[in-house]
């Protein structure tokens, strides 16, 4: 198992907020990370993030591999609000930066602002994602590329900056419903299962994956990377304290923007906090934390991205939580 750190929230503030100083802080939270044995540091993208202002994934990213040269960078980027000849320029600079340690996640997108400001048909957006994923490989791979798809049109692109791992940079797909995390299997790749959805809707789905990609004649991919949100504390009653506030927070603004809407079945945000972490969330003591990752062991999980501060939350808080769980809960996993 290996554990990362997700920076996300920490540069998704509120617009009250310095985010020069913010940047600072997450610097500061990566080094720690560094120095208590996390393995990669993780970032998604979001646009148009009222009621929080939000740092971009890539130029952050790349901030942070100056910090921490040799942990791994996780990006999740919504792939198809993007042209894919820029995404694969703008990764093969990331790569070549970190010397060979960027990971891409690539989601489908569900905001209507998003799809909006850059002029994209949300109903259009599976075919624009599969048509980007095919021309990354490509571009990273071949000499020259002719592609004539009904969104994207190449005619001999030569793209002659090459990522420096080979054939090129590992790609996830960060997926919620049953239909996304099918189209994963189909393609061979990793599926990056998302923080938002309960242990049970994850056992089954993991299942679901394995037999799509078997049927599809692929082989499981090794690497099972899932998301969580985890907050610690040394007793159950004060984690809950701690972090209703602010994670409860965060998921009102997710059921504002729609997010619960992309889980599959009638899972909804807008509950008590108590009721939203049942089975969701990784929150209460050092206990509570070791028997919840050891839950997603059980199912083959090979990396967790672990969430541990949101919107307002003081970033002491949220090393304090890293700094008990790199202590009493990661050595069981090494």
């Amino acid at each position: 198992m290996q554990f990362g750190v997700a920076i996300t929230a920490m540069l998704q503030q509120p617009t009250s907020e310095d985010m020069a100083k913010r940047l600072d802080d997450a610097l500061e939270r990566v080094r720690l990370a560094r120095e208590l044995g996390f393995s990669f540091v993780a970032m998604g993208q979001h646009y148009l993030t009222q009621p929080y202002q939000m740092l971009q994934t890539v130029p952050v990213l790349a901030r942070v591999a100056a910090e921490v040269p040799d942990m791994g960078l996780l990006a999740t980027i919504v792939l198809p609000l993007h042209h894919p000849v820029d995404v694969a320029e703008q990764f093969a600079t990331l790569d070549i930066i970190s010397r060979g340690k960027a990971i891409l996640s690539v989601a489908l997108g569900y905001r209507d602002e998003e799809f909006n400001a850059f002029s994209v048909d949300r109903r259009t957006r599976a075919g624009r994602f599969e048509e980007a994923l095919t021309l990354l490989r490509r571009l990273w791979t071949e000499e020259s590329v002719t592609f004539h798809g009904r969104f994207f049109q190449l005619e001999g692109a030569r793209m002659t900056l090459r990522p420096v791992q080979k054939p090129h940079p590992p790609i996830w797909v960060a997926a919620n419903n049953d239909v996304a995390i099918q189209r994963a299997a189909r393609l061979g790749l990793p599926w990056y299962i998302n923080p938002h959805a309960a242990f049970d809707t994850v056992q089954r789905q993991v299942e679901m994956y394995r037999q799509t990609s078997l049927a599809s004649g692929h082989p499981v991919p090794s690497r099972l990377p899932i998301h969580r949100e985890m907050y610690i504390a040394p007793d159950r009653e004060s984690a809950f304290q701690d972090a209703a506030v602010f994670l409860g927070g965060k998921y009102n603004a997710y059921a504002q923007w729609g997010q619960d809407r992309a889980l599959p079945g009638q899972e909804r945000f807008g509950t008590s906090f108590n009721e939203l972490a049942q089975d969701r969330f990784i929150v209460g003591s050092p206990q509570d934390a070791l028997e919840a990752v050891g839950r997603f062991t059980s199912l083959g999980i090979s990396h967790m991205t672990l969430r541990m501060q949101w919107p307002g939350m003081a970033p002491a808080m949220g090393a304090r939580s890293m700094r008990l769980f790199a202590k009493e809960v990661m050595p069981h996993f090494s």
